[in-house]
C-alpha cells in the first residue's frame, strides 16, 4: 500500500474547500525509511481515528458511505444522480477527495446539496482525520446520509478505514471483467458491488456473466447491483436500499435514546 507507492511526500498539504473558502487542513504524514512498522503504526493511527469517527457520525444520526472505484469509473455521475433521487426524501451531504481541481465537487454542488472537496495533492487516497476535519465544514445536524467519493484509486484507499457504514467499490463495464481479479483487496473489503454504465455493456460486448463470476469469487459478501447512471437502469432498487439503510440508523439511534 502506501508504505511502498510514495504517495506521501513531506512537502505535500491537503487542503478543504467549501464554496467559500480554502482551508488548510492537513500535513499528510511521510515515509522517510518506508518501513513496514512505519505502515503499521499509520494504518493503527487511521483505525483508531475511523473508530471515533463511527461514534461521531452515529451519535449524530448520520448514515456514511465510502465510494471507491478507479479514475472514469462514473463514481461522479453515480452520486449526482442518486442525490437527484434521494434529496427529497433524505438529508445528503458529500464529501469530494481529489488529487487536483474541484471538478467533481463543483458538479455534485450543483443538486443543492452541501458539499465539501479535499484536494490530496499528492496523496492517493482518504485518511479518517481529512474526514473528520472535512465533516466539520457541513451542517452535520442537517445530514442524514453522508457521501464520501474518494479518490479514484482502486489501491490505497483499500487499506483505509473512514469510518464509513458501507463500503462500495464502483465497476464499470469499461473496464473489463477481470477487474476485481486485478484488484483483490478493493473487492474483498467492499459491502457493496455497483456494475456501472450498463448502458454501454454491449458496445463494449462486457461479459456480463464472468464479471458476476469474478465478483462472487472475491467479494461473495458483497450486495451487487447493476446500473446506469444515464439512462437510469438499476437507480430504482440501488437509491432504495440507501434509503432502508438511512431509515435503519434513524430507528436504531431513536432506540438508544429511549
Amino acid at each position: 500500500m502506501c508504505g511502498t507507492c510514495g504517495c506521501h511526500d513531506e512537502h505535500s498539504t491537503v487542503h478543504l474547500h467549501t464554496p467559500d473558502r480554502e482551508i488548510a487542513a492537513i500535513e499528510p504524514h511521510t515515509h522517510p525509511h518506508r518501513s513496514i512498522q512505519v505502515e503499521q503504526s499509520i494504518l493503527a493511527k487511521n483505525d483508531k481515528i475511523a473508530h471515533q469517527n463511527q461514534h461521531y457520525f452515529a451519535d449524530r444520526h448520520i448514515y456514511v458511505l465510502n465510494v471507491v472505484s478507479s479514475p472514469g469509473s462514473g463514481k461522479t455521475t453515480l452520486m449526482t444522480k442518486t442525490i437527484d433521487r434521494l434529496k427529497d426524501r433524505v438529508r445528503v451531504g458529500v464529501i469530494v477527495g481529489d488529487l487536483a481541481t474541484d471538478n467533481d465537487a463543483q458538479r455534485l454542488r450543483s443538486t443543492g446539496v452541501p458539499v465539501v472537496q479535499i484536494t490530496t495533492g499528492t496523496l492517493c487516497h482518504l485518511e479518517a482525520q481529512m474526514i473528520r476535519q472535512a465533516a466539520e465544514q457541513l451542517p452535520l445536524d442537517n445530514i442524514d446520509l453522508l457521501i464520501i467519493e474518494n479518490v479514484g484509486n482502486l489501491v490505497c484507499p483499500a487499506a483505509y478505514d473512514l469510518g464509513e457504514n458501507l463500503r462500495i467499490v464502483l465497476l464499470s463495464v469499461t473496464e473489463g471483467e477481470d477487474k476485481p481479479l486485478k484488484y483483490p483487496t478493493m473487492f474483498k473489503s467492499a459491502d457493496i458491488a455497483i456494475v456501472n454504465k450498463m448502458d454501454l455493456a454491449a458496445a463494449v460486448e462486457f461479459d456480463r456473466p464472468t464479471a458476476l463470476q469474478n465478483l462472487h469469487k472475491l467479494a461473495p459478501q458483497a450486495e451487487i447491483f447493476e446500473v446506469s447512471a444515464k439512462t437510469g437502469l438499476g437507480m430504482e432498487e440501488w437509491c432504495d436500499r440507501l434509503l432502508q439503510s438511512c431509515r435503519s440508523m434513524a430507528n436504531l439511534s431513536e432506540e438508544c435514546n429511549r
